[in-house]
């Protein structure tokens, strides 16, 4: 994994998303209850109202992360996930970057997300990034184990 990675927008059907949505699912899994986790069925949204993104070290996948676009205006971030042996390399922080790009140019003025608590580095990055605390958003509910965040993209 030494050289660089590269981030492109991927099929969520594709055995590589799958692999890594499956993975993500077992790490939350180990800290929350179901509940408490608030994933994305990809068959069950628009085609149109989400991009998914890969990023490989080669030919090698080792996370990815999603946008879904909600009313005019409002998108949120999805089902991101780097894997633990590519954690610390700037994955996460370059594919929110990408996550963002594309929100911008499909006039996404607003950014949510919904995380847990007990993912510190997930915190971390999105506050680094210039998100910031909100109450609960869209369907999301009021919830000890759930953080929601937004940013404006101006």
């Amino acid at each position: 994994m030494n050289q660089p990675f590269v981030i492109t927008p991927t099929n969520p059907a594709s055995s590589e998303m799958r692999e890594l949505i499956a993975e993500l699912d077992e790490y939350l899994a180990a800290l929350y209850p179901p509940e408490s986790i608030h994933g994305l069925n990809f068959a069950a949204v628009q085609p149109d109202s989400v991009t998914v993104l890969l990023a490989k070290f080669g030919a090698d996948p080792v996370g990815c992360g999603t946008l879904r676009r909600l009313d005019p205006g409002f998108a949120e971030v999805k089902r991101m996930y780097v894997r633990p042996t590519a954690r610390g390399r700037g994955v996460g922080r370059q594919l929110l970057s990408a996550i963002e790009a594309i929100a911008k140019q499909a006039h996404v003025h607003t950014l949510r997300l919904e995380t847990g608590v007990h993912q510190p580095e997930a915190i971390r990055l999105y506050e680094r990034a210039g998100f910031y605390p909100i109450p609960p958003f869209g369907d999301y509910k009021l919830d000890p184990l759930c953080l929601f965040f937004e940013k404006p993209l101006t």
